[in-house]
């Protein structure tokens, strides 16, 4: 298939953080284009937004149901390929369903959705329609997470016996949301949200990244939940125990009161013979630590690194790739599967790497599990 992969949008208009970042993440590698949307809620804005990114007025829709329906009776030569959705968390589902239910892929931020039940019938979907789905877990996209994932699964490090997780943020150490901060407002309203704060929001980056390294599953948890900010309706902090299905035991902590942090996801993990370290804010560094010989530091680009971390690399060492690369590795592989599904051909295993719809229905089953074990006397859960 010669041509560009072409994508619609959900969401995104004037004013969004993170369809900005998805514009420019799905178009980074010249793999996609966007050819339509449905920008906003309110049709007049949506009509705006297309404007600001110079698509014909016939590709900007007032709903993502009638750009679902107007983009399929297209001809298969115009009409979009997938739908990017880039809404708050309670307008993922509807678009999500519909777009799977009328033959269009999908790539969807995280959460997968508002609550669990919505998960699964996504999940359901999914598997009977036979089309891709992508959940944009983009701290998976880094190349050093790609080599600590490798390593780990080429057993280097020996069975895992720990795994140390955290994100901490400090943006919402006072009551932001009462200033009708955008972001603040509805990440912090349960009505658009959904049942769990921080732990929703960071928490899911933080489980999905675990199980991403590791290899392993979370079984069971004990967690602990709190607000710090008075008069604010979910929780802004939030710890929990962990235990995986191999035995290995685990700490995973979110906050969004650590007063002064930006965005500092971190993550170690132990096994028998040596463990790593990784940190977001540095991303082209992985640490290596052996129980016999020197600490190792791994650097992106640099040396002879697994495949999955070479092909997630896009320029010389020493020049730094972040969020915005990483993000876009996600859309880079997610466009590699699709146009080879398109064309009738298998893709290259090394695209197939990127979070789908069952990592989604992990994260909203861990967060169900965190609220039930932090209001219980009965500590731990299973997952």
């Amino acid at each position: 298939m010669s041509r560009k992969i072409r994508m619609g949008m959900v969401g995104g208009g004037r004013g969004a953080f993170i369809g900005a970042v998805h514009r420019m993440a799905a178009t980074l590698d010249g793999e996609i284009e966007l050819v339509c949307g449905a920008f906003s809620s309110d049709p007049e804005k949506s009509k705006a937004s297309g404007a600001d990114l110079y698509l014909p007025p016939d590709r900007v829709y007032g709903s993502f149901g009638e750009m679902i329906l107007k983009e399929k009776a297209l001809p298969e030569g115009k009409r979009m390929d997938f739908v990017s959705i880039v809404t708050p968390n309670h307008v993922h589902f509807p678009p999500a369903k519909m777009a799977l239910e009328n033959g269009f892929s999908v790539v969807c931020d995280k959460p997968l959705s508002f609550n669990t039940d919505e998960a699964l019938e996504l999940q359901q979907l999914v598997e009977s329609t036979g089309l891709l789905f992508a959940l944009t877990h983009n701290y998976t996209g880094y190349p050093m997470v790609k080599q600590a994932r490798a390593m780990v699964r080429n057993g280097e490090f020996g069975a895992i016996r720990k795994v140390i997780v955290a994100y901490p943020q400090g943006w919402l150490s006072t009551r932001l949301e009462a200033t009708n901060q955008k972001q603040a407002s509805w990440r912090t309203d349960p009505k658009r949200s959904g049942a769990a704060g921080a732990m929703g929001d960071i928490g899911t980056h933080a489980e999905n990244l675990a199980e991403y390294i590791s290899g392993l599953r979370i079984t069971k948890l004990c967690a602990d939940l709190h607000t710090f900010v008075e008069g604010r309706q979910l929780d802004d902090d939030g710890s929990v125990l962990l235990r995986f299905d191999n035995g290995a035991r685990g700490i995973l902590y979110a906050t969004q009161v650590a007063a002064g942090e930006e965005n500092a996801l971190h993550i170690r993990v132990y096994g028998e013979k040596g463990g790593l370290e990784w940190h977001q804010m540095y991303p082209n560094d992985l640490k290596v630590r052996w129980l016999d010989k020197p600490e190792q530091l791994l650097r992106t680009g640099v040396g002879d690194l697994y495949p999955a971390a070479q092909a997630g690399a896009r320029i010389p060492a020493g020049h730094p790739e972040g969020y915005l690369e990483a993000f876009a590795n996600i859309y880079r592989n997610f466009a590699h599967c699709l146009r080879a599904k398109l064309s009738g051909q298998k893709a290259d295993p090394v695209y197939e790497d990127f979070p789908t719809v069952e990592d989604g229905v992990r994260g909203m089953k861990f967060i169900d599990r965190v609220i039930e074990s932090s209001a219980s006397d009965q500590k731990w859960l299973p997952v």
